[in-house]
């Protein structure tokens, strides 16, 4: 069964930790699994970026991002070339290595920057 190594994250996620996950699965799914409250504003539904993470190995495991995911990403705060919604990506047969990055767009709105 492939992991997914999170990595430190000041409010989501301090220490970092190791998840086991199952392939087939969103990111964001093993991430609230596993009581790391990503945001997810929209739902899971492919209509905002506050579940964007960084994907810093295993990018090319997961499935393909779709049209709609590469349009919202643009709007991503802190936007990176290995950058995904974790709510489209899942996880393929390989160890993922993921950040979160420190802001989401409601945290900016919400003054937490």
């Amino acid at each position: 069964m492939p992991k997914i190594i999170v990595l430190p994250h000041i409010e989501l996620c301090p220490e970092g930790t190791v998840l086991e996950a199952a392939s087939g699965k969103s990111i964001c799914d093993i991430l609230l699994e596993n009581d790391v409250d990503i945001d997810h504003a929209c739902d899971q539904a492919c209509a905002c970026t506050t579940c964007h993470v960084i994907v810093r190995e295993g990018y090319q495991t997961l499935n393909e991002a779709t049209e709609a995911e590469e349009d919202l990403l643009d709007k991503a705060w802190g936007l990176e070339p290995f950058s995904r919604l974790s709510c489209q990506a899942m996880v393929g047969t390989a160890d993922l290595v993921i950040e979160i990055p420190k802001y989401s767009i409601n945290m900016a709105k919400e003054g937490k920057h």
